[in-house]
């Protein structure tokens, strides 16, 4: 009595695929005859292996030839350890360059998105109005305590007092120069999208933190770390800047400046330190005569605020200024600006005219004898040329509102 005896071996075969081997036994005229069996498929009589032949592959699943590689290497026509190789590599760049790309994909707007609206400067203002800032003005310090001789010297040769009805608008200004940025008021995540949409020129919402705010100018990945001295009026007047239209032209071209190669400045740090050279004039006084000939503070401010912009940027620009000249430029800005308020704004104004008319505006290139540099300043800046251009080097200030009294016409700058 013969018994079908049932024999299953395993031998592996290309790539590692497993083959089966079941040998299937045939009784034919008394005669067993045996037919090898890989992965279910018979092999032909003689018992011949045709594992590396093309018949028996072309009866294996599709889905064991994708798993195992072979048919990538069989149309590549090279060996699976080199292909599978430089797979690999391939795919880690791929990766590597999406990885990298991240930080410049802004989402696409959907039908449910809906972008934050922009806000004016008159929108802003009347919501620091209508608020109650009762607590920050009991910190502020509006003017320059003075005692002694120079008490004396100021009530009698200094700039005219601030006329009494002006005196809650500016303490308001002082107020906002004390004010934080709090993420849970609408207003200010307002001012702060409004600000990077007018300057990146995208409809899109930024995220609150992120290296997005370093491309505008700020020093980190949160604006509010960079507003010491001037509060959120150092945001405010950035607004101003970028929303009206007559200033939104100078915006642009100083923002086109600050990314030059070479001339770059971080163009929000920049607008911060402005508004302190402003505060500090306003401070000082030096503002009070045309505050009082127009009868506003506000509107001066920002004027002011605008006129010490272009002024920086006349000198940047046409002197070829870089990063490592910050300090000595805003120093002899402040200076100038204090001596000159009224050829500030006069400046300004005319400026904005001629560009208004459409003419190349005069003082793009202002009269070195008009500011008195340092004599010192241009050699200063030469030696310093280590660094010049660099990007990712921070431009320090001390905050006006803690400035002790006895520094009153000194640089305050670090």
């Amino acid at each position: 009595m013969e018994e079908n005896i049932d024999v299953t071996s395993h031998t592996e075969g290309l790539n590692g695929l497993s083959h089966e081997r079941k040998p299937v036994e045939e009784i034919t005229n008394g005669h067993s005859a045996y037919k090898p069996v890989v992965n279910g498929v018979v092999i032909g009589h003689g018992g011949k292996d045709h594992t590396n032949g093309s018949a028996p592959l072309r009866s294996l699943p599709i889905s064991a030839l994708k798993q195992n590689g072979l048919l990538q290497t069989l149309a590549a026509g090279g060996d699976t350890a080199n292909f599978t190789e430089e797979r690999e590599d391939g795919e880690l760049e791929k990766a590597r360059q999406e990885w990298e790309a991240l930080d410049n994909i802004q989402p696409a707007l959907t039908e449910d998105s809906t972008p934050t609206p922009l806000i004016s400067f008159n929108e802003a203002l009347q919501y620091f109005q209508t608020t109650d800032l009762g607590d920050l003005l009991k910190n502020i310090q509006p003017t320059i305590r003075r005692t002694g001789l120079a008490a004396i010297a100021h009530f009698l040769f200094g700039p005219p007092r601030l006329h009494r009805e002006l005196l809650e608008e500016r303490d308001l200004v002082f107020a906002i120069a004390q004010c934080p940025v709090d993420n849970s008021q609408t207003v200010h995540m307002r001012v702060l999208q409004t600000i990077y949409k007018r300057l990146v020129g995208t409809r899109l919402d930024c995220p609150r933190y992120g290296s997005h705010w370093e491309n505008v100018g700020f020093q980190g990945t949160d604006p509010a770390t960079d507003l010491r001295g001037t509060g959120f009026l150092g945001l405010m007047h950035t607004l101003y800047l970028v929303m009206d239209p007559e200033t939104l032209p100078l915006a642009r071209d100083i923002y086109k400046l600050s990314q030059h190669p070479t001339q770059n400045f971080p163009f929000c740090v920049m607008s911060i330190n402005m508004t302190r050279i402003a505060l500090q004039i306003l401070r000082e006084e030096a503002l009070s005569k045309e505050c009082n000939r127009r009868q506003q503070v506000v509107g001066v401010l920002n004027e002011f605020y605008v006129a010490t912009f272009l002024h920086v940027y006349q000198l940047w620009k046409t002197q070829q200024k870089t990063i490592a000249d910050s300090g000595y430029v805003l120093k002899e800005v402040e200076l100038f600006a204090k001596k000159n308020p009224k050829q500030m704004l006069r400046r300004l104004e005319v400026f904005l005219k001629e560009r208004q008319a459409g003419g190349v505006p005069r003082g793009t290139s202002p009269d070195p004898q008009a500011h008195q540099p340092s004599p010192s300043l241009g050699e200063r800046g030469t030696k310093a040329g280590t660094g010049q251009g660099s990007r990712g080097k921070e431009m320090h200030f001390t905050g006006v509102c803690d400035l002790p009294p006895d520094m009153e016409g000194e640089a305050r700058l670090i």
